[in-house]
């Protein structure tokens, strides 16, 4: 089965907008695109307010890692449609995400947590990969 939104002819900013927007509606009061040397965006970050103060999100639309499930899945695709698949599967993991928000069933910052930063820019994620986060045994 091929990667979803392979095919997607969805523009990127397309689908950024679409993900600011569900993100705005659904609490977020700072939104911000991360982009790199070339002027690619390469992730949202935005903050909310929680019970325990503000915290920074960043979602990371990782184009490389597409590129290389093309090629494992022998697609013919480009870069461009990469970056086009990548953002709208970010759009569409966002989408379903506010879905359970608004079925009450998590928080906004449950279920982002994986994507909470320390302020310096890392993940919680990305701290607990590296060893600063141990959670014990099971």
């Amino acid at each position: 089965m091929a990667i979803k939104n392979y095919t997607s002819g969805v523009d990127v900013y397309t689908s950024l907008g679409a993900i600011q927007g569900a993100l705005a509606q659904h609490g977020a009061r700072k939104i911000m695109i991360d982009y790199d040397a070339a002027g690619k965006p390469t992730g949202v970050m935005f903050g909310i307010d929680t019970p325990d103060g503000p915290r920074g999100f960043t979602l990371p639309a990782n184009v490389d890692g597409v590129m290389a499930v093309f090629a494992r899945q022998k697609l013919k695709a480009d870069r461009q449609q990469a970056e086009r698949t990548a953002w709208k599967n970010v759009h569409d993991w966002v989408q379903a995400q506010m879905a359970i928000i608004e079925a009450g069933m998590v928080s906004m910052d449950e279920v982002f947590l994986p994507y909470m930063t320390d302020g310096r820019g890392n993940t919680l994620y990305q701290l607990y990969q590296g060893g600063q986060l141990a959670l014990g045994e099971g």
